[in-house]
């Protein structure tokens, strides 16, 4: 009786590891490459699966998901600059061609790597290093489109290429940072110079347009002065008529010479000197007007006779 338990227990757990073996669980996104005797037999699909125990098996697995591989890439430029490159490669296997992703290559992505070895070292020397910078996404498209053409006929598509890094040798960054901080130096130097350039005109407009201003309103003061000279000895003339010209003259003057005592006056900060400081004063200036505008009218008349 006990044997019989016993063997019946045996078969049990044979018959449980028979349906595990031969059940197959596949994930979203992925195939099962399934042999039979060691030759190729199917592709699993995604969901609950059947394979024959012990005859059948999962030789691999195949993601259909879009992958990247990053490979790094040390290669010199045109000018003799070495260079580390990244470049990063995005790519998928074709529906169609499963079983030729799988079988046709011993290792995918060391060989896709190969190729960009390469694509790049092929592209990178024909560059100087500014070149480099400047032109990376051709030399993306470029290891794109060579390394589509060779993949494909095994079953694998490029959906992307990326360069993603490209670092100069330590010195040669340096160089480079040493080139922009004196390019820009110069730049804010030209700038700084039109600024000041910019600043000193404006300041010379200002300072003439003061000046013709200043000497606008000083003509137009002096004119107003002379037009109160002459009202005041019409007005003179009219309500005095014994009185002289030279009493006018006098009066004037000792107006704006007691005028001029009063401004000095007002302003503590004037330091300013009037000499002779005398009203008696006013008679000597007058005369001094007088003569001058006598001589100024003989060389005038001396100068008409000349012409004639």
């Amino acid at each position: 009786m006990q044997g019989e338990y016993t063997t019946m227990a045996v078969g049990i757990i044979i018959l449980a590891v028979l349906v595990f073996k031969s059940v197959v669980i596949v994930e979203e996104k992925t195939f099962y490459v399934i042999q039979r005797l060691g030759k190729f037999n199917r592709m699993a699909g995604a969901g609950l699966g059947l394979i024959i125990p012990f005859i059948d098996s999962k030789a691999g697995v195949i993601n259909m998901r879009v992958q990247q591989l990053d490979v790094d890439i040390e290669t010199k430029t045109h000018d003799d600059v070495f260079v580390q490159v990244r470049v990063s490669v995005q790519y998928k296997v074709m529906d169609g061609k499963l079983k030729d992703s799988f079988y046709a290559l011993e290792n995918a992505k060391h060989q896709i790597s190969s190729y960009i070895f390469d694509d790049v070292r092929a592209e990178v020397p024909k560059m100087e290093l500014d070149d480099v910078f400047a032109k990376k996404d051709d030399i993306a498209n470029a290891v794109r489109l060579n390394l589509s053409e060779s993949m494909y006929e095994y079953g694998y598509i490029i959906v992307k290429a990326l360069i993603t890094d490209i670092d100069p040798d330590a010195h040669v960054k340096e160089s480079m940072n040493k080139i922009n901080a004196a390019k820009r130096d110069k730049e804010a130097a030209v700038e700084e110079a039109e600024a000041l350039k910019i600043r000193v005109v404006k300041a010379a407009e200002a300072d003439a347009e003061s000046k013709r201003l200043s000497g606008a309103g000083i003509a137009q003061q002096r004119l107003e002065i002379v037009r109160g000279f002459k009202e005041s000895v019409e007005d003179f003339q009219k309500s005095l008529k014994d009185i002289t010209h030279e009493e006018v003259m006098q009066f004037v003057l000792l107006t704006q010479y007691f005028d001029t005592l009063n401004n000095i006056g007002q302003n503590g900060k004037n330091t300013s000197i009037l000499i002779p400081h005398s009203p008696s004063s006013m008679k000597d200036f007058q005369q001094q007007i007088v003569e001058g505008t006598l001589i100024g009218k003989k060389l005038e008349s001396a100068s008409e006779g000349d012409d004639d």
